[in-house]
């Protein structure tokens, strides 16, 4: 770590949310729960009014069915007005520079994708989107797909509070929209815009340059776009490098406008569940060990990335941080910070190059994934937590011999199964994909790199499209059908199980009155429960990925020293090494950026075509020196 500014830099990236969050999280609870004998009425009369614009319909009183099915038919009609627009786009407006159309089975891939709140992207924004499409397309997904998450979860805080119903989804959704997602993204727009974020409908620029090519430099409405697009967890960037791009993330202050808006709309839905269920110390328990599993990460994270890059071990070059794949205006702990915020929401936006970390790095991005509950999602986060919750007190209710309980309520054989339901499908989905590509030519054709680093890109793929991330380990060529269908299988499987099943949790416990306080109960608001939940969410997730982590990241750990440590040719500073690695040239485990890169005008980037949708960039930097 070069200065002591470096250490700011995690410091702020947690501090600022975390204390906006707390004003955040009560302006929540107020503007989206609204009291019946205020629904309705005064301000809130918008919300109920293009609920009747548009649903044709009055607020309902929702039971725990009805609300998912409303969910599902709402997402339903999203995916086909997406695909619609997708295919369409070369008849739609405000396509200046005549983009065509996507092939099939990569519009399906992208609107599971968006739908499902994850912004995987096979493809390249800037390259293959419109501006119609980017915003009609794409844009008004990543502000109604958070919403409908944080409408799952204020239905499921009803629940266990014991309401009647649990309210209106359609409600809920246009509350979230104008009282929330839009104010707060006008507020991000403008100050991404005064930091140099581009926002423009002209087309792309035209440079020439005495000696070199001409360059088609891309713009568009950037600003809109990365305001919504980290302030939503969503992920997926106007351009193909993401916010590793100039135009969507300038500076050391846009990096930390946006590592900021990541993670602090997350926190508050944490805050306002305390006030709904008026049990804040509880809250402060969930928010503590989600808390706990991002600071961890990030410390690793950084740890490990400022060591030196593992290609140029053993090579006559200065020891520094691992910049390989990272900008060199934000450096390796900026970079290692975002990293484990990104991956612990299902934000999935990259201003750094997963792929290119040494592997104990990038193992923590991949892991964070897998626990898929350290503040996760907007209100996604919560409904996660809550299955952990709930094995947490029946375990804990098998150890003492009584019936577990929650919030007053008994958990019984019902909501325990629900429970597992949902604890099983995310690692089995994530398992048994990495599997069959990782035994077949889909997979084993398409990786970059052979041996474990190979393996981790194939696993962090479907780790990422299960737990709606959307980052990835670019050295994969991934725009092909099979990637394309199995990843869009994967995005909606994992995405509504896991929001359904916590809400009909909710729904049971809804019925059941409320048991008095013992001193045998196991109280959810203190120290021994944190820790008890904590340990739950370790214990199972090694339990279910160790085996894969064992394969992947940990074996390309242990290999690299071995294979790396005898250069072929000693007497030679830039001697090649047993894999081919120099330090003047790329190595073989940072071939892509993220599956939200391509075709770039980043001046530092550098072309690699393992991506059939277009040449990708990443940028190359060993020991600080700048590899173009």
């Amino acid at each position: 770590m070069d200065t002591f500014v470096d250490l700011l830099n995690p410091i702020f990236a947690f501090g600022l949310p975390i204390a906006a969050s707390i004003p955040l999280g009560i302006w929540m609870a107020r503007a989206l729960d609204v009291p019946e004998e205020r629904a309705g009425k005064g301000i809130d009369k918008i919300p109920t009014s293009l609920v009747a614009l548009f649903a044709g319909k009055t607020p309902e009183k929702m039971n725990w069915k009805r609300y998912a099915i409303s969910l599902l038919w709402f997402n339903l009609v999203l995916f086909i007005l997406s695909f619609l627009i997708l295919l369409a786009q070369p008849f739609l407006p405000f396509n200046p520079d005549g983009k065509p159309a996507l092939s099939g089975d990569l519009i399906y891939n992208t609107v599971c994708s968006f739908v499902t709140n994850t912004n995987l992207q096979h493809y390249s924004g800037e390259q293959h989107l419109s501006y119609f499409s980017q915003l009609a397309g794409v844009v008004w997904l990543q502000f109604v797909t958070p919403a409908c998450g944080l409408a799952a979860m204020l239905a499921t805080i009803r629940g266990l509070r014991g309401d009647d119903h649990l309210g209106d989804f359609y409600v809920d959704l246009f509350r979230s929209l104008i009282y929330l997602f839009l104010p707060c993204c006008l507020v991000v727009a403008i100050a991404l815009a005064a930091t140099g974020v581009p926002m423009t409908f002209a087309g792309s620029v035209k440079a020439a340059f005495p000696g070199m090519d001409e360059q088609t430099i891309a713009r568009g409405p950037v600003a809109a776009e990365v305001a919504i697009k980290q302030l939503g967890t969503n992920g997926g960037g106007f351009f193909g490098p993401n916010s590793a791009h100039p135009f969507e993330n300038p500076s050391p202050l846009s990096n930390m406008i946006e590592v900021c808006s990541i993670i602090v709309l997350p926190m508050a839905s944490i805050v306002m569940l305390g006030i709904m269920l008026k049990a804040r110390r509880h809250a402060v328990v969930i928010f503590g060990v989600m808390l706990s599993l991002v600071v961890a990460g990030a410390i690793v994270a950084i740890a490990f990335e400022n060591r030196p890059n593992a290609a140029v071990a053993g090579l006559p070059v200065v020891a520094g941080p691992n910049l390989e794949g990272k900008e060199v205006r934000l450096g390796a702990t900026a970079s290692a910070t975002w990293s484990a915020i990104t991956t612990a929401t299902s934000n999935g936006s990259v201003d750094a190059m997963h792929d290119s970390f040494n592997p104990l790095g990038g193992l923590v991005p991949m892991s964070l994934m897998m626990f898929n509950v350290a503040f996760s999602g907007i209100g996604a986060g919560f409904e996660n937590m809550l299955v952990y919750i709930i094995v947490a007190v029946f375990l804990a209710g098998l150890m003492v011999g009584r019936t577990p309980e929650y919030l007053g309520k008994k958990v019984e054989a019902r909501e325990v199964k629900y429970a597992m339901l949902a604890l099983l499908i995310h690692p089995l989905l994530i398992c048994a994909a990495t599997a069959i590509f990782a035994s077949t030519a889909w997979g084993k054709g398409t990786v970059a790199n052979p041996g474990p680093h190979g393996f981790s890109e194939i696993l962090y793929e479907f780790t990422s499209s299960a737990a709606n991330n959307g980052s990835g380990f670019e050295g994969l060529s991934d725009n092909n059908v099979p990637w394309n269908v199995a990843a869009g299988i994967v995005l909606l499987l994992g995405r509504f199980p896991a929001l359904i099943l916590p809400l009909a949790i909710a729904g049971s416990l809804s019925k059941k009155q409320r048991v008095p306080t013992t001193s045998g109960t196991l109280r959810s608001d203190t120290p021994t429960f944190a820790g008890m939940l904590l340990g739950t969410v370790i214990l199972v997730g090694a339990l279910s990925f160790l085996p894969a982590v064992v394969l992947g990241p940990i074996a390309d750990h242990v290999e690299r020293p071995a294979t790396q440590a005898k250069p072929t040719d000693s007497k030679t500073p830039d001697a090649k090494p047993d894999d081919s690695k120099t330090p003047d040239a790329k190595p073989d485990d940072s071939k892509t950026p993220d599956a939200k890169q391509a075709d770039s005008t980043d001046s530092n980037a550098k072309s690699d075509d393992s991506n059939n949708t277009g040449e990708k960039y990443t940028n190359i930097t060993l020991t600080g020196v700048n590899k173009s």
